[in-house]
């Protein structure tokens, strides 16, 4: 049986219901378009969004939740913080160590946070008294949800295009409820950026054509994680140790130096991702590499393109040993069938030759 019906929700109560399931911030927006939502367009048409050929295909929905969910009122938007205590990618001066987005280290967020949103939501509609909807997004839907959460009180949408919140900075998974329900908006956000251009300038493959701007074709997120073939040639030596996504752009922001640490078990680091070396991880098989990523944000790469990313990050480290791995075949843990699989091989071949001068 679920819990009866015990009155009007208000976005008081929802927040305070938010805060006990584990959300960090929570913010109410009207669910109505406003300006920010139709840059989304322009920057399709200027082919930023590179192979990620689903945001022009629901476009038009990404510009107003109330076409996914008809008589959608607000756009409830929920904060997380996944920061874990360890140094950040540009404090590892070591290029034999790969290099992995924060995000990832522990379990899907998705799974995690869709369990927790799913929870708000049904608390919603359960306890007002009157029928209500809601659907609930752990950035799997149609929706703009760092627009929403600039215009739900939860921070600004940096140069950098994160969503910046004053005292939490940017490690923050962000999950939305849209609901029929007349909640009280938040007074939105405001540019707390200022002249600072940090972020663009430490950008190692100048990704932004311009301050809030990301040309996704040249992020190393979108290269590592988003690309299905071959990475381009052109960028691969801009990968460095990089092997799943960056977090350059947030590291260097002044409101990450000192941002809070989470201790939710969901965000640590697994052991085999804890800032793993590049060889060890190449010599894994490929049934260790699929343990090492079960239940991970990092499925979404799947171990061929993980090998991928791997192959070129030796290739950058110039280490004669990372060449002498790279050219055993026995140096890979048996059964591997990724690393005979054409793409891998070519990046191989690639790196290879590029540590050719370190023997």
């Amino acid at each position: 049986m679920g819990e009866a019906p015990t009155g009007e929700v208000t976005a008081e109560a929802v927040k305070a219901r938010a805060a006990e399931l584990g959300f960090d911030l929570c913010g109410v927006a009207a669910a109505t378009p406003f300006e920010r939502l139709g840059v989304l367009r322009e920057w399709l048409d200027r082919g930023y969004a590179g192979e990620m050929h689903y945001l022009a295909r629901n476009a038009e929905r990404r510009a107003d939740p109330r076409l996914l969910l008809p008589g959608a009122r607000a756009v409830v938007v929920l904060g997380t913080v996944y920061n874990a205590d360890r140094p950040y990618s540009t404090e590892v001066d070591d290029p034999q160590v790969a290099l992995i987005s924060r995000y990832a280290w522990g379990d899907d967020y998705h799974d995690v946070l869709g369990e927790r949103t799913r929870a708000l939501g049904e608390w919603m509609t359960a306890t007002h008294l009157e029928p209500s909807r809601c659907r609930m997004y752990v950035d799997t839907g149609p929706i703009q949800e760092k627009a929403f959460a600039e215009r739900a009180g939860l921070g600004w949408v940096g140069k950098n295009t994160c969503l910046i919140h004053p005292e939490l900075g940017s490690w923050l998974f962000l999950s939305v409820v849209i609901t029929t329900l007349a909640l009280a908006a938040d007074a939105p956000g405001f540019d707390q950026c200022g002249s600072c251009t940090l972020c663009l300038d430490a950008c190692p493959t100048d990704a932004f054509p311009s301050p809030g701007v990301l040309d996704s074709t040249r992020c190393l997120s979108y290269l590592t994680i988003e690309t299905k073939g071959a990475l381009p040639e052109s960028m691969r030596g801009a990968l460095g140790n990089h092997v799943y996504g960056c977090d350059i752009c947030q590291e260097v922001c002044p409101y990450n130096q000192h941002p809070p640490v989470s201790d939710d078990p969901a965000w640590q680091p697994r052991e085999a991702l804890d800032r793993p070396g590049l060889a060890a991880l190449w010599r894994r098989s490929d049934g260790e590499l699929r343990d090492a990523i079960r239940g991970g944000a990092m499925t979404r790469v799947r171990v061929r393109r993980l090998r991928r990313n791997v192959a070129v990050a030796l290739g950058n480290s110039g280490d004669a040993g990372a060449a002498r791995t790279l050219a055993d075949p026995e140096a890979v843990a048996a059964p591997s069938d990724s690393v005979r699989d054409p793409l891998v091989a070519d990046h191989v071949a690639w790196a290879r030759e590029r540590l050719e001068p370190a023997l």
